[in-house]
């Protein structure tokens, strides 16, 4: 019997196509070639498909820090009825066959926020994570908080920069967040892993935080500060055979006095956070519920790490939902499976086994 057939797309067009190769060298390390017929495929900048290297060692952070990058050659479409067809200058089309399974490792937008996910959708195809919605929800923060508020979720106060408010009556903005009192934390809608994101601590430096959260996204949100807060995350998994989603352990970011908040630096250079989290048994338990609830509201499937605040009077708010969080072998998501008893490849192993067992279509 042949091999299940594992595609593991990464890259993209995003600010996070670095991160999203470096989760994808972890993910086909860990995939047992014994068991699986791993295809990478990797997707550049300019959005071109490529078939790239089995080896995963290119797509790991070099040892000064350099980010690594899709560089395949070999173009590679997804059809319908042939699977994934490689494409040669001058050669005839290989067919490499039908794909059980597609593992999209990808963070941010064209990609992870329910663009790849539609396109699997047409094809046929099965594939690890959030159907289209709760990946486009999950990607934008600004949906994402409507929806935990029509789902009763405690969120932090905000407000929403369109573009074209932000071009015609940008005073109308300066006093909404004047409302919201300062700190307070501005940051790219749909953009991830801390990029675009300053703290404002006064109205002086607001135009300038706007400006460069709009470098990555033109839909921005400036959010009260969460201050003295302590910063929790938690994973969630589908639960096997239609039951119950499963939380992990939980972790609390440590950030040193030299960032002023959990920056790209402080997420992946550094070890900044402790698992298990020190929280007393009520405010775990209250963030477990709440890291369920998330999830649900969402409609997520597979996997997803939920990330909040727990604020100085023990109040316990959702900060976010990553449908596709980091997932390179010193992530957050992995380790804290790691540390509730599910090894790394265990863990991808099982989110392989969700996505094939799921139908194609409407669920």
């Amino acid at each position: 019997m042949s091999k299940p057939r594992v595609a593991v797309v990464f890259g993209g067009r995003s600010s996070e196509h670095s991160i999203s190769c470096i989760s994808a060298g972890s993910v086909i390390a860990a995939l047992d070639p014994e068991k699986y017929d791993v295809v990478p495929v990797g997707i550049a900048p300019d959005g071109r498909w490529v078939l790239e290297s089995a080896e995963p060692g290119h797509l790991a952070l070099g040892p000064g820090g350099e980010l690594p990058s899709v560089t395949g050659d070999r173009e590679i479409s997804l059809t319908p009825g042939q699977g994934l067809v490689v494409t040669e200058p001058g050669d005839v089309p290989t067919v490499l066959g039908e794909v059980d399974v597609v593992f999209p490792v990808m963070h941010g937008p064209w990609g992870q926020d329910g663009t790849l996910q539609g396109l699997l959708e047409m094809s046929g195809v099965r594939y690890v994570g959030a159907g289209v919605l709760s990946s486009a929800v999950g990607t934008d923060k600004h949906f994402m908080k409507q929806l935990f508020l029509a789902a009763g979720l405690p969120v932090l106060p905000y407000v929403l920069v369109r573009q074209r408010q932000w071009e015609h009556d940008p005073a109308a903005i300066r006093e909404a967040v004047e409302a919201l009192d300062y700190p307070v934390f501005v940051k790219p809608a749909r953009a991830g892993s801390s990029f675009g994101i300053t703290r404002v601590d006064s109205a002086d430096a607001l135009d300038a935080a706007i400006e460069e959260a709009r470098r990555f996204d033109p839909k921005v949100l400036v959010e009260t500060a969460a201050v003295n807060a302590r910063e929790v995350e938690i994973g969630v998994l589908q639960g096997l055979d239609g039951g119950e989603p499963e939380t992990s352990e939980l972790a609390e970011i440590k950030v040193g006095a030299e960032h002023a908040f959990y920056d790209f630096e402080a997420k992946y250079l550094e070890e900044s956070f402790q698992i298990p989290a020190s929280l007393n048994e009520d405010v775990a338990d209250t963030v477990r519920e709440l890291a369920v609830r998330a999830f649900e509201a969402l409609d997520v499937e597979g996997l997803a790490r939920v990330d909040f605040f727990v604020l100085k009077d023990g109040r316990v708010v959702v900060n976010e939902v990553e449908t596709m969080p980091g997932f390179t072998a010193t992530s957050m998501f992995p380790l804290l499976w790691q540390a509730s008893g599910l090894t790394y490849p265990e863990l991808v192993e099982r989110l392989v086994r969700l996505a094939s067992e799921r139908s194609t279509g409407l669920r």
